[in-house]
Parts: structure tokens; sequence; C-alpha cells
């Protein structure tokens, strides 16, 4: 377990190589200088799925989300412009180029969205998760994968180092890497608006492993007078496809009564849409396992370039493409799970022909008393 029931504690020796550079006054992407992944922070082929942070208080999780690349629209070809409006494509299908939106000269990738933290909330814990594919029609050097700038809702980008171990692993083609930090100063100080992720180390171009990557701003907040519930972030990097069909976690227990509310999300790279054969199963101690799905992420696509609310109106990105090209940052639903409650929650990935990239989960759930 990477963190007490309520307290965060990194994994390592956090305190020791605190690795998240927030600096003392932000500074614009231009002024920033090159800096390879802090000394200490390793990078691992694979990493097994563990509780980052863990709390029950009065309160919920809420992210912010959106992909670093997309597809290049040349005139006369209306595919990609379909793709980015939710058409059925696959990222290795096109010339994929990096998202800039930022207007800075001096960053080759950007893209922004909105964290909604309830008025007169408190931000407990924000982590903030990227990575991508470094070898498409490019080869990215790996001494970036642990680096990106960060800004606030209208302020200037700040470095963010990662502060645990960076999964980084290649398999099917591709040069596959994902990179955290912990952000809750920076969070609980800005609150609520549109954030802005640059210089996700990502590769562009065309290859049969496609070119993708992306960014999700987690945040558990507490707030007077909301339901009291567990809450908890999961995060680890592992790899599957026809070799190493599933794998599943459990997320140990969390008591919760019958017919309790509770929202699951997850982060992904590579699940295409319109290739069928995943599923993401959830299951109490009481009840049988049910394959989540929904308008926007069918049980059997599970995980479908999309980045999804459960029914809630979708956040604000810049840009906000339907069809992201191999990213996924999506939140289900768990009122039909939980119908029965239980006391422990267990989550199984499971694909036949995709490929994908797991990288975290995280859970909001009522609690029994």
């Amino acid at each position: 377990m990477r963190n007490s029931a309520v307290l965060t504690v990194g994994r390592g020796l956090l305190c020791a190589l605190a690795s998240l550079v927030l600096s003392a006054a932000a500074f614009p992407s231009s002024a920033a200088p090159h800096v390879d992944t802090k000394p200490g922070v390793k990078e691992k082929s694979r990493i097994p799925f563990a509780q980052r942070y863990h709390a029950v208080q009065r309160g919920g999780i809420v992210r912010a989300a959106n992909s670093a690349i997309t597809c290049r629209t040349p005139k006369g070809d209306s595919a990609c412009a379909s793709a980015r409006a939710g058409a059925g494509a696959s990222n290795n299908e096109f010339n994929m180029f990096y998202t800039d939106v930022d207007k800075d000269p001096n960053t080759y990738n950007s893209t922004r969205a909105e964290l909604r933290v309830p008025a007169g909330a408190r931000v407990s814990y924000a982590r903030l998760y990227w990575g991508g594919n470094l070898r498409v029609g490019e080869q990215k050097p790996p001494r970036d994968n642990g680096r990106v700038l960060l800004a606030e809702p209208r302020g200037k980008y700040r470095e963010v180092l990662a502060d645990t171990v960076i999964g980084h692993r290649t398999a099917s083609g591709a040069d596959a890497f994902q990179a955290s930090a912990n952000v809750t100063r920076l969070v609980r100080a800005s609150g609520s608006g549109m954030y802005t992720v640059a210089q996700i180390n990502v590769a562009m171009g065309r290859s049969a492993a496609g070119a993708w990557g992306g960014w999700t701003l987690v945040v558990a907040y507490e707030k007077k007078g909301a339901p009291l519930r567990h809450l908890s972030v999961w995060d680890g990097f592992d790899m599957l496809d026809k070799n190493r069909q599933s794998v599943g976690i459990d997320f140990g227990s969390m008591r919760m009564p019958a017919r309790a509310a509770g929202r699951l999300g997850i982060v992904a790279y590579d699940g295409d849409r319109g290739i069928a054969g995943e599923s993401l199963t959830v299951k109490t101690n009481r009840g049988n396992g049910m394959a989540l799905g929904n308008k926007g992420n069918p049980a059997g696509d599970v995980l479908n370039s999309s980045i999804t609310d459960s029914g809630i109106t979708p956040i604000k990105r810049q840009p906000a493409y339907s069809n992201t090209l191999g990213y996924d940052s999506d939140v289900f639903d768990l009122r039909g799970v939980l119908a029965s409650g239980g006391d422990r929650l267990s989550v199984r990935f499971n694909t036949k022909r995709d490929p994908v990239w797991l990288g975290a989960f995280f859970v909001e759930a009522e609690v029994r008393n």
C-alpha cells in the first residue's frame, strides 16, 4: 500500500526524494530549462497496481483530462475530421501530429481541460498522470518521460517532474510510458478552471502501432454536507495483448451499503474505437461481476479512445475531439454493481484483439456505517 487510510504517502522515499518541482515564481515555457527526470526516479517495464491514495471523508473525486496528439487534416481528406467527430477509427490509420493550443512557440504540444471542484470544497489530494508512445514516425528519447509543463487557470507554466517510478516498456511495436506527480499544493491553491499540460514526450507520425498520448489530473476533495465516501486512487503500468489478455485488481476493504452510489474511473492508452473485444468487469464480495458500459463506452469496446463522464455533463476541453485516437480517461457509474452492497471491490480488465496499456483507476463509493 502506498499510503495510509487518510494521509497520502508517496511510493518510496517521497519526502527525501521530493521530485515534484513547482517553481516559486511561475515561468513561461520559453524560460524553462531542459531538466531530465530527477535522480532516484527509475523506470520499470511493468509496475503492479497498488494504492496511491485512500481516504474516508465527505467529498468526492473529480478529474480533468485530454489527449496530446491527433490526426492531420490534409485538404480533401474527410477521414480525419470524421474520426475527430467520433467515427470508428484507429490511430494507425493516420499520420498523427501534436495538438498545440497555447500559442507559445516554445511548446510543441499542449492541451487544456476543465477541473470542476465543487464550491466550498477543499482539495485533499491531486495527482497528474501523463504518458504516450515514443516510437512512431520518429523516436523520442526517454530522458524527458518524467517532465511536463503544467499551467493552472490563468497561470503560467510550471515545470512538473515525476516523483515516482515511471512505467516504460517496448512491446507490440510501441515504446510506451506513463509518469505521474503529486500536484496537490498547486491544485489546492488554484481550484477550478481550465488546466493546460504541455510538452508530453510523445512521438508523431504513422506506424502500425500508432501515435497516442495524453494526461489526466485526478483530484480528491472534501466538502461539508457531501456524502461520506471511500475515495481511492490506484496506479501502475501494465500492458495487455493477445499474449496476456487479462488482469485483475482488488481494491481491498470498502464497506458499502446496498444501493450505494459510486463511480469508477480509468486511465488507459491505445484503446481503438471500433475494435471490439475488451471489457471492464467490476464486482463486490456480495454479487456477481458486472461488465461496465454506457452510451459513450460500449461494454464490448470499453476502451474506445474517449474522455467520458458517466452521464454527467462532459468536462470542457480544448480541443474536445470525441475520438481521441488512442487515449482513454473514462468514468463509469457503479450503482448497478453496488446494488447489494459489499465489503470489498475489485475489477478485471480483459482484451482479446486490441493491445492496451493500463495506467490508473480511481473510485468513489458511499460508506456503510
